[in-house]
């Protein structure tokens, strides 16, 4: 790890974010609910939808005013398994747990419970809504469309969000399994990371306007602003490596996302007209099943953990030192990070200082404020 790289403690961070939510009028309910959905981004080693999003993508947004600190969280209709829900551009993360509860809520009365959204914001790492569903002993399924950055197969031009579909499920093992992925070949956050990294990112993520692949972080960045490159499906570019299967992925979260609630698509998420920043209007879906409507759940999760297992005993390719499941690596890193906290690199303590310094929140005493 950098030697510029600092480790914080997670409730630390956890109660500055709060604190900082709150600085920018989010009630302090809310303001919890958002910083513990990004907190547990870290925890489970996904650091770019973690604190790295804490300043410019929700505390900014809210001191432009491009979202509602306050969400107005709005059930439009209603049915014993189903809802649709307006969240009037509040908090993505309050506007996401309030709706997957009211799945899990179906679910447990009536076997299944789906709920659409519509006019929502980002709502930070999408298994923490999954998971929920896998914590009340139930499977869990979510997506969300996103902010037009990716290319159709044989395209370039950035019309399809990254659009995350996750799906967790109990087992009988000390995790669940969470399958928490966009399909693209990589997320937006991942070529911030490299940015701050100074890295080049792999051939293959990113594909310019004239049909060739990017691989230097920054000028991508600052093409994703002018339209010249576009993150690709998942798969890769073209069809040699199926790269339809993730565009036809995309695509149906996409429909999900937007048609079950007349909600904004394609490139009415781009979050902007006429040259300023407006609400994106972003949209989502949850789906909650209770497992003890088909089967015994301790059957389930031992049928479940069985294929786990197999599949991790299973031959290794040659150089490998093990094969993973989904939802493993994230226990792992749990378990590695537990004692010690989230990595903040110079950039990250930098943009912390800037919301310490403008808030007065003196109360934290980080060993970078020096």
């Amino acid at each position: 790890m950098n030697e510029e790289v600092v480790w914080i403690d997670f409730d630390i961070l956890e109660k500055f974010m709060a604190d900082g939510f709150k600085g920018v009028g989010v009630p302090e309910d809310d303001a919890k609910i958002c910083a513990n959905v990004l907190i547990t981004a870290n925890k489970r080693g996904f650091d770019s939808h973690g604190v790295s999003r804490f300043k410019p993508i929700y505390y900014d947004r809210l001191k432009k005013g491009i979202q509602s600190p306050v969400t107005k969280f709005e059930v439009l209709r209603e049915g014993p398994t189903t809802a649709v829900v307006d969240g009037h551009n509040g908090m993505g993360m309050v506007i996401a747990k309030k709706a997957m509860t009211i799945a899990i809520h179906k679910a447990r009365d009536y076997g299944l419970g789906m709920v659409a959204v519509k006019n929502s914001t980002h709502y930070g790492i999408a298994g923490y809504y999954a998971l929920m569903a896998a914590d009340e002993g139930m499977i869990g399924i979510n997506g969300s469309n996103a902010r037009p950055s990716v290319a159709p197969t044989f395209g370039v031009e950035n019309m399809l969000g990254t659009n995350a579909l996750t799906f967790a499920l109990p087992t009988d093992e000390e995790f669940p399994f969470c399958l928490d992925c966009a399909t693209s070949m990589v997320q937006r956050g991942m070529i911030e990371l490299y940015a701050r990294a100074g890295k080049e990112i792999p051939r293959g993520w990113v594909i310019s306007s004239d049909g060739k692949a990017k691989t230097d972080p920054q000028e991508i960045l600052e093409d994703f602003q002018k339209g010249k490159a576009a993150l690709v499906p998942l798969g890769g570019i073209g069809e040699e490596t199926a790269g339809y299967k993730g565009y036809g992925y995309a695509t149906v979260v996409e429909i999900l996302s937007a048609a079950l609630t007349a909600g904004k698509f394609l490139k009415m998420l781009s979050g902007i007209e006429g040259g300023k920043e407006v609400p994106i209007n972003l949209g989502h879906f949850f789906i909650a099943i209770n497992i003890s409507s088909f089967i015994e759940p301790s059957s389930f999760k031992k049928t479940a953990g069985d294929i786990l297992r197999g599949l991790r005993a299973s031959k290794k390719a040659p150089g490998a030192e093990r094969i993973y499941t989904a939802g493993e690596k994230e226990y792992l890193n749990w378990l590695e990070r537990k004692d010690k906290g989230v990595p903040l690199d110079k950039s990250l303590q930098k943009e912390l200082l800037a919301v310490q310094q403008e808030l007065g929140l003196s109360q934290y005493h980080f060993p970078f404020s020096d």
